[in-house]
């Protein structure tokens, strides 16, 4: 079924969008990761504008999140207090990050800027994934005895004004740090439509010292109004939101997901991130290929209607 969207200005078909975000759900719910790297380029292989793809993903971002953190409400595993920091940081860096999606957009140059950074961010995630999973069939790992929260963080940290103590994390840290954490994954809601979780979480635990059981609750609890802020600012600012898109990939994601995590408890570990790790690989050559090899039609007579 084809359907227009009239903020990308174009016709697609209605099922392709469906089964392209269940897919992504499906790979979510097996692997656990959050999917929105992958959507953005999905998206932008089917002949969405990169900047709507990232527009339209941040609205997405908001819906999934919230959806994910309902559980770790329900199980008490959300730092609050830590999550109104980092959000704090957040919002600031959703204006951050718009004022340069918006800086780019004036140059005429956010298509370009948005695959780039996509192949950056791709190519780095696939590459060690990838290294890390092989190596785990060769080195045998010792099991870890001790929770992240009580490994010492560097002295750096300790010396930061602004502390504030956080009793459900049990931290006396200083402000700066989860704010700061907070405004990267702002800046990368607003930039590529991503809510920043493979970098949130490990800076959380290793920085932070957070307990490895409040981390992923607390994290996606700023990120649905980071993320909220950044689609509110794309649609206002840049007008790069299609809310037809974003319900029909809300639509096919939460299925996806419903059916990924049935398929989770029969797929081993270390054997599904090399498959994902070259998935993603695969998606990062892809965005190469389209950006750097010239098209066989260099120059269209077709008029769009």
């Amino acid at each position: 079924m084809q359907i227009y969207l009239p903020i990308a200005e174009m016709s697609v078909t209605a099922e392709s969008i469906f089964f392209l975000s269940a897919f992504v759900g499906f790979l979510s719910g097996i692997f656990g990761v959050g999917g929105g790297f992958m959507t953005t380029p999905f998206l932008i292989f089917l002949g969405i504008p990169p900047s709507i793809a990232v527009g339209t993903q941040a609205s997405q971002l908001v819906a999934s999140s919230t959806t994910g953190v309902l559980g770790h409400f329900r199980s008490g595993n959300v730092d609050v207090k830590m999550g109104l920091v980092m959000l704090f940081g957040g919002i600031s860096g959703s204006f951050v990050g718009i004022g340069i999606f918006k800086l780019l957009q004036f140059w005429g140059q956010i298509d370009f800027a948005v695959s780039v950074l996509y192949i950056v961010l791709l190519g780095s995630i696939g590459v060690l994934m990838l290294v890390e999973s092989v190596s785990k069939f060769f080195i045998k790992s010792s099991p870890v005895r001790k929770e992240f929260n009580k490994k010492k963080v560097s002295p750096f940290v300790h010396k930061l004004p602004y502390k504030m103590r956080f009793p459900r994390s049990k931290l006396y840290i200083s402000a700066l740090l989860p704010g700061g954490i907070g405004f990267i994954g702002g800046v990368l809601a607003s930039v590529l439509g991503i809510g920043g979780g493979f970098i949130l979480v490990p800076a959380m635990i290793y920085f932070l010292g957070m307990p490895i059981l409040l981390v992923a609750g607390t994290s996606l609890f700023q990120i649905i109004f980071t993320a909220a802020t950044a689609t509110i600012l794309h649609a206002t600012l840049n007008h790069t939101v299609d809310i037809i898109l974003a319900f029909i990939l809300i639509a096919g994601g939460v299925v996806g997901a419903q059916l990924g995590l049935v398929f989770a408890r029969f797929v081993k570990g270390n054997h599904a991130r090399v498959v994902l790790a070259i998935l993603i690989l695969v998606v990062c050559f892809r965005l190469c290929a389209d950006l750097f090899i010239p098209p066989e039609n260099v120059y269209s007579t077709v008029v769009a209607l």
